[in-house]
């Protein structure tokens, strides 16, 4: 056990100080700190001494140099236990810190509010971090507290142990200390990093607040957890039971692909994080009727993301069918009351999630591959008519249409569509004849659209056999990346048959 006979305090969030400073007072404990918390402490009527006085050394630089003294390291890095050490203070008149409570420079916090390079460096702190690496280390004899959600704990520690602390409650500290300094660090390498533009740097620094611990992962053996860059997520759970990881797995799938559509427009339905129904038809209704209506078989229990306001009669319709989540943005009160009948049923407000020019992670073991995430906006400059038919505009849109939800699904993609909907999606097979089928197959089986049917393929056809099924199941008009050896024979087949080619400048693979 270790007595508490001398305190640092330094803290930006001064949030609880005077509880925490009654204790203190009520055990004898004697108060250092300086700047803004000096100033707080003496406003609050109690005794402390300012670190400028008590090391002899005014604070210098505006303010930049304060508690970088030895002093101070000194009276926090020296082992109780170490005669040498002893003697050090000594002969130097130094005495023992036993406490240090620091939290830093809100640098998030100024990110946020300012894009001031200026104000922002002014926000990295360099004496806050340095002492709580300090406690940090020196766990065996010194408690470090970096968070005021922790001055309950520390309480609690010192009534039960009568003004000391425990070896393992100083240890758990340190353990929290060396991950708040850890995560401090990241963030300023991580703006760094973006102004120089720089989005692969020598070593990569990831950081993340837990946002909840899960039940499991996808299978009940695996642990699991989410974590975001942030302090909250960009989307509410409204009602229902605890998400699991695969929920989250597809409420991101389905999101990414909702944010891509127009404004306020479009449903897309998921399973497995994959689409198996997108539609942008305006009239709300209609628009999950269609999507439904593309594989309504795989529909059942997969995940409904409306990116639009939901209402009442949306409502009664997502009713009819077994679903794990709902993702709108936002619900009125008369659609809630319906929907919240099913007790079990998520409800998540996706109205303020946004796509942003992040990057994409992706690990096994300790190896993680790093990309820019594929969120291209398409315009029809991005795209070459290689046939001698021309597309009519609508032909062009549902091309468009397709392509954009093509780059969504797991490769090889194939996506047909016919008036703003798919009609048709195959996924994840190793040969992209394979998808055309299965593509194919579902249209055949539910939609039999009787308008112009549109194909669109992540990647170029590396033989003519896929274009020529696609053609023979009524499609009229196919989008594919070009780069294949096969392009003209692929543009002379789509030229004999009187089909519709567009080549895409860009591809895209999604594994």
């Amino acid at each position: 056990m270790k007595k508490i006979k001398r305190a640092l305090i330094s803290v930006s969030d001064k949030k609880n100080l005077k509880f925490l400073l009654n204790y203190l007072k009520k055990n004898k404990i004697e108060i250092i700190s300086s700047g803004g918390t000096f100033r707080e402490i003496t406003k609050l009527k109690f005794r402390c001494t300012e670190v400028a006085e008590y090391t002899g050394s005014p604070e210098i630089l505006e303010g930049r140099v304060k508690t970088l003294h030895p002093k101070i390291y000194a009276g926090i890095l020296n082992k109780r236990d170490s005669k040498s050490h002893h003697q050090d203070l000594i002969k130097n008149n130094f005495k023992n810190i036993d406490l240090v409570i620091v939290n830093f420079y809100p640098f998030e916090k100024t990110l946020k509010s300012t894009s001031n390079h200026k104000k922002i460096i002014e926000n990295i702190d360099v004496g806050g971090p340095a002492m709580v690496r300090a406690a940090a280390k020196n766990y065996n004899d010194v408690t470090v507290i970096t968070s005021s959600n922790q001055y309950d704990g520390l309480i609690n520690e010192m009534t039960k142990l009568k003004g000391a602390t425990s070896q393992n409650f100083r240890e758990r500290m340190s353990q929290i200390a060396f991950m708040e300094t850890a995560c401090y660090d990241a963030l300023i390498s991580g703006y760094f990093n973006k102004i120089t533009n720089n989005h692969f740097p020598q070593k990569k620094i990831i950081y993340g607040n837990l946002i909840e611990k899960l039940r499991y992962g996808e299978n009940p053996h695996q642990q699991s957890a989410i974590y975001s860059q942030n302090s909250f997520l960009k989307i509410k759970q409204l009602h229902g039971k605890q998400l699991s990881y695969n929920n989250y797995n597809d409420i991101f799938s389905a999101l990414t692909i909702s944010k891509s559509l127009p404004k306020n427009t479009g449903t897309v339905i998921v399973k497995h994080a994959n689409p198996c129904g997108v539609s942008i038809i305006k009239d709300s209704v209609e628009c999950y009727k269609s999507a439904l209506a593309c594989d309504p078989i795989s529909a059942f229990g997969g995940i409904v993301s409306c990116n639009f306001k939901i209402k009442r009669k949306l409502a009664l319709e997502l009713n009819n069918l077994f679903l794990e989540v709902i993702i709108g943005n936002s619900f009125d009160d008369d659609a809630l009351k319906v929907l919240k009948k099913k007790k079990n049923l998520r409800l998540i407000d996706a109205s303020k999630f946004t796509l942003s020019e992040v990057l994409k992670f992706s690990s096994v073991n300790e190896n993680i591959l790093v990309q820019s995430e594929d969120n291209k906006n398409f315009t029809t400059k991005d795209f070459k008519v290689v046939s001698k038919k021309k597309p009519s505009k609508s032909q062009f849109d549902n091309l468009i249409f397709a392509f954009n939800i093509c780059r969504y699904v797991k490769s090889n993609a194939i996506v047909l569509a016919s008036d703003k909907s798919t009609t048709g999606i195959g996924s994840g097979q190793p040969s992209r004849l394979d998808s055309c089928q299965i593509a194919i197959d579902k249209m055949r089986k539910f939609t039999k659209p009787s308008s112009d049917i549109v194909a669109a393929s992540d990647a170029f056809f590396p033989f003519v056999d896929g274009i020529e099924k696609l053609v023979q199941s009524g499609v009229r008009a196919i989008i594919q990346p070009s780069g294949s050896i096969k392009d003209k024979e692929v543009i002379k087949f789509a030229n004999e048959t009187g089909t519709v080619l567009v080549f895409s400048k860009t591809r895209h693979f999604r594994h």
